[in-house]
């Protein structure tokens, strides 16, 4: 055969191979004959062979699995991953519902049923569920068309590449049906039926079984042999685009399903449109009752408000989108035996009961150990060492016992007492005071705090806790600070506090076990890249009491711009503007200041978390830590988490922002997350009240309509301006 016959003959099978895996993998139906289907498959894999250069990158034959690589690299996502926060019965459902109804008010939208919903306004509140598959979360990147990277979530901001596993799912298509670029995100998952055969050449093997299908998922995406992921016959779902170009972006979550199918990709059918809660109630309810028939794990309903514009609107808090929740089903049951009690120290010195538990499997995973929260859960268990137990675990939520089986007790079971003193260095153990309960009359005992307290602040377990907190990838992503090194330092006397670490020399750790040079050099270069630091992430890492990564990012905003006390304190423009919040010196000056009423006058902060800010603040060797970093070199950056301006004015306040085009200075998530936090808003769509169009390389469709339109469009150096 010629090359150009064989060209137009390969060009014939491919458009029919693809035709025939996308009826059979995505519509759920075969026109032909696996007999048939390999032997397309088989001339198509003859022909490229003969002629190698006319093997395109989309091909067929390119779902079979390519060379081992040695390891995964890491990739930064586009745009930063979340996940849903979850809620377990109609309760949650309500409260949750609630509080979307009150933020939408506010924001001009309205209920579904209200009528004309959102015209003038920014959209109608109503709500799409979809079945919450129980597998792998992938991102994949497709341009011009042609399928080009696929990664896993990993820790939402940098994931693994695993494009060559990813090629092998036959519903994962490697050319969409329209030509354009995006970023789409679903569920790599194995049926059922795949997991039992893969588990019956496993132990015939006398490999171990993996527990459950989503394990099992996960294992095959991360093995380093695409084969072996090919040979497993994984499959997926897409239910999300996180970025569009070429084509105006769907105004609804439904649109975007339906966008989805015709590009090509497996969406799962199980979706619907609800109106209220008791439409999603009725879809849950229906689904507890189906979801074990199906050939796929399922472990709850993803629910999401239907309006994009509302999405956008709403936005996002620290760790999870506040337009969607995941509703999960009730949690997995099973009884086992207490074999022990033990007691955690935490980084806010409270202990912690933990029950030792003989293994049992439960939700898909075999649990040893399960919190018992405190004493007065203890006692309202009545649990006892030896007892047997009902533990329940949902999701990943650590498993807890529910229930004790008092009729199976012989008599031999050992009643569990709270420590008089701290286990870990010896000083007494106390409950805090926290007022008397309005439930008591006047002069009556105070009541006290459920959890038991270390009462030396110095604790060696509270300090572990708190260094490691502190290190973490939400606080100073320390990357080679795991608990282990943590630990070891302390042992070793190189760390007492948070400032120490930023002392820390190559000739101190080189002389270390487990310390190498290429190890003492890498952990010396990590420490130096976590000297600069967003404002919110400093907090956060500083271990407050009752001040989370949701509440930091809520002081971060609000400094400068909303506590009065502080306001007042920092200079004006014609006096001395640089007094503004914005390095590590100005928190050390001005935070001990900031009273309870001021830090409770920021929207979300409660009476907890403004006591324990002034509180923490108020310590002299906390700001003695402080000062000792700052002179080590720590640096906030003042970009991040306050708002910039010579007067103190967020650079972006009122307008609307659209991007398009790929950024380099940025990811497009940071480049949002720049202009929300200087005011601005950032819109899908183009429109005259749009402000100004931000454009990086190969702008789309919304490049072409703002210039229609007359909407002015500015670069990323021209925008670096903008906020510098």
């Amino acid at each position: 055969m010629k090359k150009n016959e064989a060209k137009n003959r390969i060009a014939k099978l491919s458009t029919e191979i693809n035709r025939l895996r996308f009826e059979y993998h995505v519509l759920d139906k075969a026109d032909v004959t696996d007999e048939v289907y390999s032997s397309l498959m088989d001339e198509l894999r003859s022909l490229e062979e003969q002629f190698p250069d006319l093997k395109a990158v989309d091909s067929p034959t390119q779902k079979i699995g390519g060379k081992p690589v040695e390891k995964f690299q890491k990739v930064k996502h586009q745009v930063r991953q979340w996940s849903f926060d979850d809620i377990f019965d109609f309760e949650g459902l309500q409260k949750w519902d609630e509080k979307i109804e009150r933020m939408v008010e506010k924001l001009g939208g309205n209920r579904a049923e209200g009528g004309q919903g959102g015209e003038g306004g920014i959209g109608r509140l109503d709500y799409v569920c979809e079945i919450k598959i129980d597998g792998l979360k992938i991102i994949l990147t497709y341009k011009n068309g042609i399928f080009v990277s696929g990664a896993t979530r990993g820790d939402g901001v940098i994931g693994e590449d695993v494009t060559e596993n990813l090629k092998t799912i036959y519903s994962i298509p490697l050319k969409l049906k329209k030509n354009i670029s995006g970023v789409f995100v679903g569920e790599c998952w194995l049926s059922k039926k795949e997991l039992h055969r893969i588990n019956t050449e496993r132990e015939k093997n006398g490999e171990a079984l993996f527990a459950n299908s989503r394990n099992a998922a996960a294992g095959s995406i991360r093995q380093l042999d695409s084969k072996v992921a090919a040979s497993r016959r994984l499959d997926s779902f897409i239910y999300d685009i996180d970025f569009l170009d070429g084509i105006d972006f769907p105004k609804t979550q439904m649109e975007e399903l339906k966008l989805l199918k015709e590009l090509g990709f497996n969406v799962n059918p199980d979706t619907k449109l609800c109106k209220n809660i008791a439409e999603i109630e009725e879809f849950y309810q229906g689904w507890i009752g189906k979801k074990d028939s199906q050939n796929y794990g399922i472990d709850g309903v993803a629910i999401k408000i239907n309006s994009r514009a509302l999405q956008e609107a709403l936005g996002y808090t620290g760790k999870s989108p506040r337009w969607g929740v995941a509703y999960k089903f009730p949690a997995e049951k099973v009884t086992t035996i207490v074999e022990d009690i033990s007691v955690q120290v935490g980084r806010t010195g409270a202990l912690t009961p933990v029950a030792h538990l003989r293994p049992v499997s439960v939700a898909g995973s075999t649990v040893s150990r399960a919190t018992l929260h405190n004493a007065d859960e203890i006692e309202r268990l009545d649990i006892r060492i030896g007892d047997t137990v009902v533990i329940q675990k949902a999701g990943d939520v650590i498993p807890e016992v529910v229930e004790v089986i008092v009729s199976l007790r012989t008599g031999k079971e050992k009643k569990f007492k709270m420590p008089e003193v701290c286990p870990i260095c010896g000083s007494p153990v106390k409950r805090e005071s926290v007022g008397v309960s309005p439930l008591r009359r006047r002069g009556e005992t105070p009541t006290f705090s459920a959890a038991h307290y270390c009462t030396n602040k110095n604790c060696y377990a509270v300090e572990i806790e708190k260094i490691i907190h502190f290190v973490s990838k939400k606080g100073f992503n320390i990357d080679g600070l795991g608990e282990s090194i943590v630990e070891q330092l302390m042992n070793e006397g190189l760390v007492a506090d948070f400032s120490d670490i930023f002392e820390l020399t190559l000739g101190d750790l080189k002389p270390l076990e487990r310390f190498a040079e290429k190890s003492a050099q890498n952990l010396i270069e990590a420490i130096a890249a976590s000297r600069k630091i967003t404002l919110e992430k400093f907090i956060f890492a500083l271990g407050i009491r009752h001040v989370g990564e949701e509440t930091a990012v809520l002081i971060a905003q609000a400094i400068n711009t909303e506590i009065p006390n502080l306001k007042s304190q920092i200079p004006n423009k014609a006096q001395n503007s640089k007094h503004k919040i914005q390095n590590l010196a100005d928190v050390i000056k001005f935070f001990p200041e900031i009273t309870v009423e001021d830090w409770r006058s920021i929207k979300g902060i409660g009476e907890k978390s403004a006591e324990s800010l002034v509180s923490w603040f108020g310590d002299k060797n906390n700001l003695e830590i402080l000062e000792r970093m700052r002179s080590a070199g720590v640096e906030i950056l003042s970009e991040k988490g306050v708002n910039g301006g010579k007067e103190g004015k967020a650079k972006l306040s009122g307008k609307t922002i659209v991007l398009t085009g790929e950024l380099e200075s940025f990811t497009r998530d940071e480049a949002k997350d720049i202009i929300r936090r200087e005011g601005g808003s950032v819109s899908s769509s183009v429109s005259k009240n749009t402000s100004f169009v931000l454009a990086g390389e190969n702008p789309g469709s919304k490049y072409q309509k703002a210039l229609t339109l007359g909407v002015r469009v500015v670069g990323e150096k021209e925008f670096g301006e903008m906020i510098k």
